[in-house]
């Protein structure tokens, strides 16, 4: 789509000099004919027109906009060097200021189609001030959430929660910050981070590291032995809820609002669908992931099995031939695309093998009354409690385009099949399920 900066005419003065100002306008084709790249970008300007308020029309000529500044913009800091104070746009995006500390350079900003303001301090100065912060942010004061550099301003702004405005100006004084460089501005910022709940992955409590089991509405699931109730997570922040250890091994985490609870598992690299628990029988494969040792995969020995560890007696577990180490506890373990348990203990280790255990998931949600979270659903903040035990999703029983690959057939040792024109080979006996096509499962199949 066509589109043309327009420079501003006129620069507008104020006390601390000329602000530089582009104009960015489109053309008079602009908008009659949609392009491909038009469409590819549809839900980011359906995105932008709800929570900007604008049209969605008007997000089209703001994104333009927008990308003609950035272009500007990259330009003139190349040119200005140690000149360069810092760029904004307007409030509508449409009117790019760039200020600079030579006033020499007004004509090199101007021929970009701006006009430079004067300022006492380049970028590379303000970043300089907020290291010294950054230096010390250890000591920062707990009502002091965060701190940056404001080049609309040309200073460093410390935010700091009510109350706490005298601590913030003598910690940014104590970091070696001049006081009037500085600005404390009053703010209600709790930040913590947000993070998407996906099993497998890592999480902590204390000093402690276990990976998250499966997600739920409202959390996730985990090993009991992770964390008594009441204990803190982070990375997802949360509280466990619920956790039975030993005689049992399980827990449940609920997680902080803002965490998003995603029906996947990592793959270690990628992610494989969760779509239910349909509970697997004895040899059937199953594989596990965890943060220390990844995706793994063994077959089901034995169910509801007893196994004493120190601290006491684990009923119910399911006895597995896949391998797992310290830090996998609590993690995934899946069947094609159904869940079947967390990660409870065992022996060995995933260089010489091991027998590992896992604690069944329908028995963690029907004892909390959790909901599985299953792809199909779209996915929701953690702001609500879960209420009743999820419905298993059918597998389905389609067979693959192409090839001699089907699901629910036995592979051993050695075994070949084709699927979608390339050949296989067995590396780990198993049986077949949906989700489990050979270019899915490196851990269980190699190109021939």
């Amino acid at each position: 789509m066509n589109r043309k900066i327009l420079a501003a005419t006129a620069a507008a003065i104020t006390g601390a000099g000329l602000i530089t100002a582009i104009a960015l306008t489109p053309s008079a084709s602009a908008g009659q004919h949609a392009t491909a790249e038009d469409q590819a970008q549809s839900e980011m300007l359906a995105a932008m027109a709800r929570d900007l308020k604008i049209s969605p029309e008007q997000a089209k000529l703001r994104l333009a906009s927008e990308q003609r500044a950035a272009v500007a913009d990259n330009t003139l800091k190349k040119q200005l060097g140690t000149s360069y104070a810092g760029s904004w746009l307007d409030g509508s995006g449409t009117t790019l200021t760039v200020a600079v500390t030579d006033a020499a350079q007004a004509d090199l900003v101007r021929a970009a189609g701006a006009t430079p303001k004067t300022v006492g301090r380049s970028a590379a100065d303000l970043d300089a001030a907020k290291l010294r912060l950054d230096a010390k942010s250890t000591k920062a004061p707990k009502t002091v959430p965060g701190w940056f550099a404001d080049v609309t301003t040309n200073s460093i702004v410390v935010l700091a929660n009510a109350g706490g405005e005298a601590a913030a100006k003598s910690w940014a004084a104590e970091s070696g910050v001049p006081s009037d460089l500085v600005r404390i501005e009053a703010s209600t910022e709790q930040p913590r981070a947000l993070i998407d709940i996906i099993g497998g992955n890592a999480y902590t409590f204390g000093s402690g590291r276990c990976s998250i089991g499966f997600a739920v509405e409202g959390g996730f699931v985990t090993a009991g032995h992770c964390g008594t109730t009441g204990t803190r997570t982070s990375n997802p922040s949360g509280t466990v809820a619920g956790s039975s250890f030993p005689g049992n091994d399980y827990a449940w985490v609920r997680a902080d609002a803002g965490n998003t609870p995603r029906p996947l598992v990592n793959r270690y690299p990628g992610t494989v669908p969760v779509a239910g628990s349909t509970e697997a029988p004895v040899n059937s494969s199953v594989c596990r992931s965890g943060s220390t040792t990844g995706w793994r995969c063994g077959t089901i020995l034995q169910k509801n099995t007893s196994v004493t560890y120190p601290e006491g007696t684990i009923t119910g577990l399911t006895r597995t031939n896949a391998c797992a180490e310290p830090g996998d506890s609590g993690g995934s373990w899946l069947t094609g695309d159904q869940a079947q348990g967390v990660t409870s203990g065992g022996s060995g280790n995933c260089t010489s093998g091991g027998t590992i255990y896992f604690q069944p998931v329908s028995e963690i949600l029907s004892v909390y009354n959790l909901r599985l979270t299953v792809s199909g659903n779209p996915p929701s903040s953690t702001t609500t409690t879960p209420t009743t035990p999820t419905t298993p999703t059918s597998p389905t029983t389609s067979n693959p385009p192409g090839g001699t690959w089907a699901p629910y057939t036995y592979y051993g040792s050695g075994a070949t099949a084709s699927y979608g024109g390339s050949n296989y080979r067995v590396i780990q006996p198993h049986t077949s399920l949906p989700g489990w096509e050979p270019p899915n499962v490196p851990a269980l199949w190699e190109l021939a």
